[in-house]
């Protein structure tokens, strides 16, 4: 007997057979990177997972044509779902503005300081070419109309694929006055991995920065004091890049032994 289907009752999928909880997929546009093959993206025999024959395209998002629009804009459209609409006008653009006309104020090029605007999956970040960072934090910081009081920290990001800047600083800063968030991300090449430190405008952000330096060797030019903090010190290499060898040990048991993540038998 087939089972009948409530037409009163929506399907648990969706319209579209697609559960609603799932974010909506990044459009095929952006700057293509790398391509990926395999569950981890493992090429020394260290994929384990049996997904070794997936292949998918690695993009970075590009660049945002104006208008931004925002949580709310001036359609009344919301993207704090993470799902762009075609809306107007609205709460980036707003941030934008204020942060292009504070540049132009102190007698510098918006062009030249802020790489990209990126709106995507309802989060804007400005890319800072990375000897201005210091003075975008600040006006971030003091400027009335922006007031991003709190830095809440800053992340590495590791593509060996993005050629030239392959190393990535990543900045979370929330406005308490606006009750805005968003992101600053500036990058740095493999042979020049040095970034200004943003101690001296955040300071809370003095552990932070010390441990991207110390998982991805990002050096924060001014830091107090940057030296390892999970790592010993005289630990070679950064963990957390993503052409950092596996290795491991093996696990021993009693009448057995698991090898080492870098010499498991790949099924590729």
């Amino acid at each position: 007997m087939s089972e009948q289907k409530n037409p009163e009752r929506p399907e648990p999928n969706g319209q579209n057979g697609q559960d609603e909880a799932v974010p909506a997929q990044r459009e095929d546009t952006g700057e293509a990177i790398a391509t990926r093959r395999g569950m981890f993206g493992a090429d020394n025999g260290g994929d384990t997972s049996g997904y070794g024959g997936l292949v998918r395209t690695v993009r970075l998002p590009g660049a945002t044509p104006r208008p931004y629009g925002g949580p709310r804009d001036e359609g009344g459209t919301s993207r704090s779902s993470g799902v762009e609409s075609g809306g107007g006008y609205g709460e980036f653009d707003e941030i934008a503005d204020e942060l292009e006309g504070a540049l132009d104020e102190q007698g510098l090029v918006p062009e030249n300081v802020i790489e990209k605007t990126v709106v995507d999956r309802g989060e804007l970040t400005f890319h800072i070419e990375r000897s201005y960072l210091p003075a975008v934090a600040r006006i971030l910081r003091d400027d009335p109309a922006l007031r991003f009081e709190l830095c809440t920290g800053v992340s590495g990001v590791h593509f060996p694929g993005d050629r030239g800047r392959e190393l990535h600083a990543v900045y979370h800063l929330r406005s308490i006055t606006h009750n805005r968030l968003i992101r600053v991300e500036v990058s740095a090449p493999d042979a020049d991995p040095h970034v200004p430190s943003l101690v001296d405008v955040y300071p809370t952000n003095d552990w932070h920065e010390r441990e991207t330096y110390d998982f991805f060797g990002i050096v924060f030019d001014g830091h107090p004091a940057l030296t390892r903090i999970m790592m010993p010190d005289d630990w070679q290499g950064f963990p957390q890049r993503k052409d950092y060898p596996l290795g491991g040990i093996p696990v021993e048991y009693k009448g057995a032994q698991i090898p080492a993540p870098d010499q498991r038998r790949s099924y590729s």
